[in-house]
């Protein structure tokens, strides 16, 4: 084994043989893998082996497909046949409700370019006679769909790898890691030290110990997975003999379980609700290529329903069950990318599902240390995306809800209850106990969505449609609109950026002018290639002092980037203060009167004006007021320390009494907000977009001065940006757009082309190519031939405005044409008319907030 390496890559399973081969291939040659024991020794060798190109998150569905497309890549490569078999598969929907979730993921994979179809239950039993159609109501069918050998293709990852010119040592544990004054790392191992600029964690089974190595909890958790493989079955072997064809795969839903072809029988497996974690602690260093004892009892009522949906499966004999571990996070996805805090570590690992998802985690990581960035948004599996309230009992909680909900519909009103609360500020008990608020986990912490009625019970009736929240929500809205209404802030990232470097620091990160004392700017933050890392407000709170406010969900991500960026002469510091900081915002047309009755100083229009910012008490409490609100309307923020925010709370309440005031909760916000075309971050604002696509040109100021990514924006405004963000108005009945809906154009109404995302699965690029497609998508306009042009982001229901509303993406040269009959939407399986607004329905000159 070598003394030296760029790379050291821990841990030999199919994402550590992947990293290593895309690290290779971006021609970082002098890199090495360190394998505890063989290759495939923990979780990838006893693995079913499917893969599927479907995702919830559309950019890790594209990392996906990029995955599949691989294989044949690394089998040329490496001359190491992956057993690759495309099947293709059926997802089998028994309810309308889960019907309806199948067609949210069609008409999600049509700008995505996935081929799926939604097909009758008869349809779906001809590619699998084993199945008793009359259980079920449709069917989704996808033709990118399969399974391979876990081996093989691990091996065929590191033998490509090989080639080009990795390394790889087996039967040699890493037992520490430390790491130099310079940053260089020493990882020990049982054969001696290799020195290394990056190590990355790809442990899988032992990347929590990995990762105590350097003092990291990492959030993940292993699971018992069991699958059975049954004896040959005569129906198997009679398709396969008439058709000429391999069995398609098939997830039930109902069944919570999912079945292939394996030989002349059929693998049957199983995400049951009554699951067991393994080793939720520490996972033992001599665990290896062995199983954990099976237990047939725990995953009997999903085989009952199996034997019922499937009957033919009844009378087949049991071969084997396989019964091993393997890891995930507390949502599901990978944690990806270079850890905060620690110089050139970077972490792969809980990837589930690893044989659809490798690849592109290869691809990713691989691009992040070679080029700096990913290449493509992969916030869904970003270490950031968790914050110290991930703890291993959190974590623990978490994957078990996660496990056991597998093949369960998660709909957009949700909220999931296992691990909670785990953050509450000091009105936590008001809103439920005395508010009856319905609350939401908001990275972590407990935050109002709704108020219901007093007699009312506060729980959402779960829908993909509009409803029980739908009255209780425009009520809040209209108080906002036509008195005044209170609501918690606390669920912003609050920073305070300050020393003698601290203007110039920020001038470098972002893209707008900074504000002078007392006064408060909006502005994006970009990465190197221009695109939306980040949209922030900041306050100026004296001469080398500011104060920001951005996504609470991205502080680490976030902290990772200003921490990246820190001049080394020490001028600067930043200081996050997570719910050591809380708020409160009041809005509607008589804020000012209520704020008038709290404060000892002038805040009439006139002496605090729009985007003021000033240190006053409020309440008798020392405070921080900022002149704005994201309701669009009249308003103000009040940020406080929590020992003071029931005092200010209870003030506000008492004081605005008299006008009628209301607690609004996130919902209402979210409404009000779309009603004035306001973006949000990781919907409007991600890092595949532009600044100027999303619409954020007046926060841009190419004069002012050098800062990061303004070369890359300056590219965008001279040349033009291809797509641009609009918000529709559109015809919807029972049900509001979500997010990730295709937008339709009508064909012939403007020559234009199609949507497709060729550069590293990034934003969707507008193209002169493309076919039309014809109507397909179910009624609610006249037929005729249309294409899909983009996808929305966001959208629900404007209650003051009684108009439904959506936020998305078009091409650029179509953005500006609100005419009626070029657009539709389509919302579950249905394509309705939509057309663009330019001009925001509430106020749309901005007269009420600047009041």
């Amino acid at each position: 084994m070598k003394s030296h390496a760029k790379v050291v890559v821990i841990g030999g399973g199919v994402v550590g043989c992947s990293v290593l081969y895309h690290l290779a291939r971006a021609g970082w040659n002098d890199v090495l893998l360190i394998e505890r024991s063989e290759l495939t020794s923990g979780s990838s060798w006893h693995a079913a082996g499917g893969f599927h190109t479907l995702n919830g998150d559309p950019n890790v569905a594209k990392l996906q497909a990029y995955t599949v497309q691989l294989y044949k890549e690394i089998e040329a490569l490496s001359g190491q046949p992956c057993g690759l078999h495309l099947t293709g598969g059926v997802m089998m929907a028994d309810t309308p409700e889960r019907m309806d979730f199948l067609r949210l993921v069609h008409a999600k994979g049509r700008y995505l370019g996935m081929q799926t179809e939604l097909i009758t239950p008869s349809e779906a039993k001809a590619m699998f006679p084993l199945m008793d159609e009359t259980n079920f109501v449709g069917a989704l069918w996808d033709p990118v769909e399969g399974h391979l050998d876990p081996s093989g293709t691990t091996h065929a990852y590191a033998r490509a790898a090989r080639k080009l010119g990795a390394e790889i040592v087996l039967r040699n544990r890493v037992v520490e890691l430390s790491q130099e004054p310079d940053g260089t790392w020493n990882v020990v191992t049982e054969k001696g030290t290799v020195k290394a600029e990056h190590v990355v964690n790809c442990g899988g089974l032992w990347a929590r110990e990995v990762g105590r190595m350097v003092g990291l909890e990492l959030p993940l958790l292993a699971m018992e997975h069991m699958y059975l493989l049954t004896e040959p079955m005569p129906e198997v072997a009679a398709f396969n003999r008439e058709t000429g064809r391999e069995l398609v795969g098939v997830i039930d839903f109902k069944g919570e379980i999912y079945t292939r072809q394996e030989r002349d029988g059929i693998l049957l497996g199983t995400y049951e609700k009554a699951c067991r974690p393994w080793s939720p602690r520490e996972t033992p260093w001599d665990f290896g290529h062995e199983l954990l004892p099976p237990d047939i009892d725990r995953i009997a009522p999903s085989l009952e329903t199996g034997f019922r949906h499937f009957p033919a499966l009844q009378n087949a004999g049991i071969k084997q069950i396989i019964n091993g571990p393997f890891t995930f996070a507390p949502d599901g996805n990978p944690l990806v990318g270079p850890v905060r805090g620690l110089t050139n570590f970077w972490v792969a690992c809980a990837v589930m599902a690893g044989f659809s998802q490798g690849g592109g985690v290869g691809l990713a990581l691989s691009n992040w240390m070679v080029d700096g960035d990913p290449g493509f948004d992969v916030w869904g599996m970003d270490v950031a995306r968790f914050g110290e309230w991930a703890t291993l009992r959190y974590t623990n909680a978490k994957v078990r809800e996660n496990y056991a909900r597998r093949f369960s519909i998660r709909f957009p009103n949700e909220e999931l209850p296992a691990a909670r609360p785990a953050q509450t500020t000091p009105l936590y008990d008001i809103m439920v106990r005395d508010n009856n608020a319905v609350m939401g986990d908001s990275w972590g912490l407990e935050t109002p969505l709704w108020f219901a009625p007093e007699g009312e019970k506060a729980e959402d009736i779960v829908s993909f449609r509009r409803s029980n929240d739908f009255r209780h929500v425009g009520a809040e809205v209209r108080a906002v609109r036509e008195r005044v209404g209170v609501t918690e802030i606390a669920n912003f990232a609050k920073y305070e950026v300050s020393g003698p470097g601290a203007k110039d620091f920020l001038d470098r990160l972002m893209t707008n002018r900074l504000p002078r004392a007392g006064r408060i700017a909006l502005s994006p933050m970009l990465n190197e290639t221009g695109r939306i890392i980040g949209d922030f407000t900041i306050a100026c709170i004296e001469a080398g002092r500011f104060m920001l406010w951005g996504s609470s969900a991205a502080q680490i991500y976030h902290m990772r980037w200003f921490e990246r960026h820190l001049p080394e002469d020490g001028s600067v510091r930043i200081h996050r203060f997570d719910q050591t900081l809380v708020g409160l915002s009041i809005a509607g047309p008589h804020a000012r009167a209520v704020l008038e009755r709290l404060v000892d100083e002038d805040v009439s229009g006139d002496a605090f004006r729009f985007m003021d910012f000033r240190e006053m008490a409020v309440a008798g409490a020392p405070a921080m007021v900022g002149r704005l609100t994201y309701t669009g309307d009249l308003g103000y923020e009040i940020w406080m320390q929590p020992a003071y925010q029931r005092r200010i709370y209870l003030a506000i309440k008492e004081a605005g009494a008299e006008f009628g005031i209301a607690d609004f909760g996130m919902r209402a916000l979210l409404c009000m907000r779309l009603e004035k075309n306001f973006p949000t971050w990781f919907r409007e604002l991600r890092p595949i977009y532009g600044p100027f696509e999303a619409g954020m040109e007046r926060f841009v100021r190419l004069d002012k001065g050098d800062f990061i990514g303004r070369e890359a924006a300056a590219r965008e405004r001279a040349e033009g940006a291809k797509l641009a963000r609009v918000s529709f108005v559109v015809d919807a009945l029972d049900a509001d757009v979500m997010g990730d809906e295709p937008i339709w154009a009508r064909v012939g109404a403007k020559d234009f082309g199609t949507v497709e995302r060729p550069h590293g699965f990034g934003a969707p690029r507008f193209t002169r190519t493309g076919e039309a497609v014809p109507a397909s998508a179910g009624g609610g306009i006249e037929d005729g031939e249309w294409r899909v042009v983009g996808w929305v982001t966001s959208g629900g229901y404007g209650h003051f405005v009684q108009e439904s509303l959506a936020q998305g993406y078009v091409p650029a040269e179509l953005s500006t044409d609100e005419r009626e009959g070029l657009f539709a939407i389509e919302i579950l399986g249905e394509r309705r008319p939509a057309r663009i607004n330019r001009l925001p329905l509430f106020d749309p000159q901005g007269e009420r907030m600047r009041g």
